[in-house]
């Protein structure tokens, strides 16, 4: 009830009307919101990847993590401000969806993952990557698919 409430009061604030009434506000903020999503998923896919032991196996584990961690933790922000952005314009659309929750949900749970996992892989020296880190490596993987998936849902629900 609080979020139908406080989506309500939001709907109505002057910033909310502002962005959706100038007409290019929020397709210009979804382009680069999916754009950050791009960066994020490439630079997780090519980390993850490479932790599995499928590509780069001529590379040490955190020189690649080392790489793209980077890329992730910047595409991580402009996705906050602009996906903040198109909550506040269409708030009905996002606060009072399951999916959107259940986006949220394995975001932060691929970041904590994220940061639990590979922070270990950028101080190890031997670059051995053990196979708890590579089923952790295949899981981060589906939940970054199933984030693009809930993300698209979204719209649909």
């Amino acid at each position: 009830m609080f979020l139908q409430t406080f989506g309500e009061w939001l709907y109505d604030t002057p910033v909310a009307t502002g962005l959706r009434e100038t007409t290019w506000v929020i397709p210009a903020v979804q382009s680069i919101h999916i754009l950050a999503i791009a960066v994020v998923i490439g630079s997780a896919l090519v980390s993850e990847l490479r932790l599995a032991g499928v590509i780069a196996t001529d590379e040490a584990p955190g020189t690649v993590v080392r790489r793209y961690l980077p890329w992730i933790w910047r595409a991580l922000i402009v996705l906050l401000l602009s996906g903040t952005v198109l909550i506040v314009a269409e708030p009905a659309r996002t606060l009072g969806n399951t999916v959107f929750w259940i986006k949220m949900g394995l975001v932060l749970g691929a970041f904590v993952l994220t940061l639990s996992f590979r922070r270990p892989l950028l101080v190890a020296a031997d670059g051995v990557v053990s196979e708890p880190a590579k089923a952790i490596a295949w899981l981060l993987l589906v939940v970054w698919v199933v984030v693009i998936f809930c993300g698209r849902f979204i719209a649909y629900t």
